[in-house]
C-alpha cells in the first residue's frame, strides 16, 4: 500500500442477501479499480444470515484480500450492526452502503471529491424512491415532520445510511455506546461538516426488504424517545389541560346544584368522563414505560455485540469487550 494514498473502508452491512452478493462485489470491484487514487478495504457485516450469506462472504475474502467479513454472534439488527463495522473499519474515510443495491456505488466517487474538498458527513438524499409504497413514502413523510417537531435537532429528511463520514465522525458515532440505537438521529446529533448529495434510489437488485411496519414502528419509536423528553413534557401539559378543565367543570357543576338546584347529570355522562381520563392515563403510562424501558435496558451495561470471527480469526469474548467496550 502506497503511502500517499488514503484508505477507504466501504461498509456493507447484510443480512439474508446471499441474492445480492455478488452482484454487489461485482460493481464494488469495478469502483475500486477505476479509483486508483484510494486503497479500498470492503468490511461485510453478516448480522446473523440465516442463508448463505456469511459462505459468499468467505468466497469473496478468498477471491479478494480487500475483501474482510465480519460474523456476528447472532442476529443484533441493522443498527448494532453498523456500528460493529465502525468499531473495524480501518479507513480514513468510511462509506456506509447497503447490500442491496438500492444505493448506487457508483455515487461514491462524488461522496470522495466532496470529501476531499473538506466535508466530514458527505450523506445522499434521495431524489426519488422507486419500488416503494405511496404509503410507505407518506408514513415516512409524516414521520420526519413528527420527528422534527419534537427535536431541537435538524434531521436530515429523505436520507438513509448512505454516506461518507470522515474518520472523526466515525469516532464520535463509536464514543457512543447506546444499546437502543436510531443512527440516523446521530448522524444529525454528532454535527461536523455536512455536505448533500442528491441522487436516484433504485428497487432492489434482488430479494426481498427484511423491513416490515413493525420493525419500521419500532425504529420510529426509538427516533422519538433517542433525541427529545417533548412526549414527556407533552403529557405533563395536557394533564394540567385535563385537569384544569375538569375543574373549571366541577364549579359548574356544584354552583348549578347549589343555585339552580338542577341534579348532577347521570351515569353515561360519568362514565364518558371516566373512560375519556382513564385513556389518556394509558396513554400516558406507556409514553412514561418507553423511557423508563430505555433506561432499564441502558443501566444494564450490556456489550452491544459479539463476534463470533473477523475474516479466518475466531474472535474470543474476553477479547472483544476488552478491546470494543471500554469508555
Amino acid at each position: 500500500m502506497e503511502e500517499n494514498k488514503k484508505l477507504v473502508t466501504i461498509l456493507v452491512p447484510a443480512y439474508n442477501e446471499e441474492e445480492v452478493l455478488h452482484m454487489l462485489y461485482e460493481r464494488l470491484e469495478t469502483l475500486m479499480d477505476d479509483n486508483r487514487a484510494y486503497d479500498f478495504e470492503v468490511l461485510l457485516v453478516n448480522d446473523g444470515s440465516k442463508d448463505k450469506t456469511l459462505q459468499i462472504m468467505q468466497e469473496l475474502r478468498e477471491k479478494d484480500k480487500r475483501i474482510n467479513y465480519l460474523n456476528l454472534s447472532r442476529n443484533f439488527g441493522k443498527e448494532t450492526a453498523m456500528i460493529a463495522g465502525l468499531d473495524y473499519c480501518k479507513g480514513d474515510a468510511v462509506i456506509i452502503i447497503d447490500a442491496d443495491l438500492q444505493d448506487p456505488p457508483e455515487l461514491i466517487p462524488e461522496l470522495l471529491k466532496y470529501w476531499e474538498e473538506g466535508y466530514d458527513d458527505v450523506y445522499a438524499k434521495r431524489k426519488s424512491r422507486q419500488g416503494e409504497s405511496f404509503l410507505k413514502k407518506f408514513t415516512s413523510k409524516m414521520y420526519y415532520k413528527v420527528l422534527q417537531a419534537f427535536t431541537k435537532i435538524e434531521i436530515q429528511k429523505d436520507t438513509g445510511d448512505f454516506r461518507l463520514l470522515d474518520r472523526r465522525c466515525v469516532e464520535a458515532l463509536k464514543a457512543m455506546r447506546e444499546s437502543q440505537r436510531y443512527t440516523k438521529g446521530l448522524f444529525s446529533w454528532i454535527g461536523y461538516n455536512k455536505k448533500e448529495v442528491l441522487y436516484d434510489r433504485d428497487p432492489r437488485a434482488a430479494g426481498k426488504t427484511k423491513w416490515n411496519y413493525g420493525k419500521l414502528i419500532n425504529l420510529s419509536i426509538d427516533g422519538i424517545t433517542s433525541f427529545t423528553t417533548s412526549p414527556l413534557r407533552w403529557a405533563a401539559g395536557i394533564g394540567i389541560l385535563v385537569s384544569f378543565v375538569a375543574f373549571i367543570y366541577m364549579i359548574v357543576i356544584i354552583v348549578k346544584t347549589i343555585v339552580s338546584g338542577v341534579d348532577v347529570p347521570g351515569y353515561a355522562s360519568t362514565m364518558v368522563v371516566i373512560l375519556f381520563l382513564g385513556g389518556i392515563q394509558l396513554i400516558f403510562l406507556g409514553v412514561i414505560g418507553e423511557y423508563l424501558g430505555r433506561a432499564f435496558n441502558e443501566g444494564k451495561h450490556r456489550p452491544l455485540y459479539f463476534i463470533e470471527r473477523y475474516n479466518e480469526e475466531k474472535e474470543t469474548n474476553a477479547n472483544l469487550n476488552k478491546s470494543k467496550f471500554d469508555n
